[in-house]
Order: structure tokens, then C-alpha cells, then sequence
């Protein structure tokens, strides 16, 4: 009968030396935690924790998308052409300039110009409101809109110097046949849409 051997394996016992090496590590490492305190801990934690989100964050965000790109929204394109209104001090809040200024926004709408406007402060004189006219007619407004008594004045006063210019006065006037480039809008029903259609023929006249 043979002489069964039986095969144990020897577990080598760890160097005493590194016993004691991972012994002091450990205590150093539990004696820094016990210095830094609680608080301390839990702000390296939270710490750790923001910059684990980040990271996780960058992955999401970096991973490819088939989704077609949302198209950006087109911005209104606008002519070359500036249609300029001239009003008291009140700006657009009169009730008249509102509405005047509402068919400028429809024309702008349809022929892509320019809308402004402009506040003649101080005295409301037409000697006071030149000045402001004026600087309409220096700059780049082709179309020079008016309301009220003494905007209406100063501008028709100025018709005949500035051919090249559409006027679009609003109130109670006539205009002249001689005269091409004026025309009046009577306050009212309907100013709203005599403005806009006033706007869009002396946007017309000039291109």
C-alpha cells in the first residue's frame, strides 16, 4: 500500500517590521483624522464630492449627441432705411403718440425699417423743437414722422428744404399736390393704419 502525501501550503508569515510599518501608518493616519476634527472631514468630504459631480458632469456632457442642433432664432433684418419720429415731451406715452408709434411698428414690420423716436423736452415752442428736428435731418432718418402742435410746425416749415426726405405729419392738414414728399394722417379711427401706410409709400419713394 502506497504512502499517501499530502500537499500543505505554507503561508509565509509577514515580516514583523512591516507589521510595525503598516501599524504606525494606521495610527498616524487616525491621529490626523482626530486633529482635523469633524468639521474639518466633513468640508474635504463635501469637497470630494463637488469634484466627483463635475467630473461625472464633463463625461455626460462630453458623450456624443445624434440629436440634430436646435436652430438659433433668426434675428429681424433690417434695410437701410430709418424712419424717425419727432414728439413733445411726453415721448410715446400720449395716447396720439402711441398710436402713431404702433403704425411705425407695423410698417417696420412689413418693409424692415428702422423705427425711432425722439422727445423734444424743455419749452414746447416750434423755435424750441428746430433743434431736435434738425438733428433728425443730419442724420440717417429718410423718413421724418411728427405729432403734435409744435413737432407738426417745425417739420412742415421744413418740407421744402429736404426733397429727398418723406415727411408723414400727423393732424388736421392738406397736403399740398405740388408738394411730393408730405403726407398727412388725420388723428382718429384709423391712425394706426394711415400711419403704417404713409410709412410704407415713403419708405417706397426712397429706395
Amino acid at each position: 500500500m502506497g504512502k499517501q502525501v499530502r500537499q500543505v501550503t505554507q503561508v509565509r508569515p509577514v515580516p514583523v517590521e512591516r507589521q510595525r510599518r503598516f501599524t504606525r501608518v494606521g495610527h498616524a493616519v487616525v491621529a490626523g483624522l482626530r486633529a482635523l476634527g469633524g468639521r474639518t472631514i466633513a468640508m474635504i468630504a463635501t469637497a470630494l464630492a463637488v469634484v466627483l459631480a463635475v467630473i461625472v458632469t464633463g463625461i455626460v456632457l462630453s458623450r456624443h449627441d445624434s440629436r440634430p442642433p436646435i436652430p438659433a432664432t433668426r434675428a429681424r433684418h433690417y434695410t437701410d432705411t430709418d424712419a424717425c419720429l419727432l414728439t413733445d415731451h411726453q415721448g410715446i406715452n400720449g395716447s396720439t403718440a402711441a398710436t402713431v408709434w404702433r403704425g411705425m411698428q407695423d410698417a417696420s414690420l412689413r418693409t424692415h425699417t428702422r423705427v425711432s423716436y425722439s422727445s423734444v423736452t424743455g419749452e414746447q415752442s416750434t423755435a424750441n423743437a428746430r433743434p431736435f428736428l434738425n438733428a433728425m435731418l443730419q442724420s440717417s432718418c429718410e423718413v421724418v414722422l411728427a405729432v403734435g402742435g409744435v413737432e407738426v410746425k417745425a417739420a412742415q416749415e421744413t418740407t421744402g428744404r429736404y426733397a429727398k426726405i418723406g415727411f408723414v405729419l400727423v393732424g388736421g392738414g392738406s397736403t399740398d399736390k405740388t408738394t411730393t414728399n408730405v403726407s398727412w394722417v388725420p388723428t382718429g379711427d384709423g391712425l394706426r393704419e394711415g400711419v403704417a401706410a404713409a410709412v410704407e409709400r415713403a419708405v417706397d419713394a426712397r429706395n
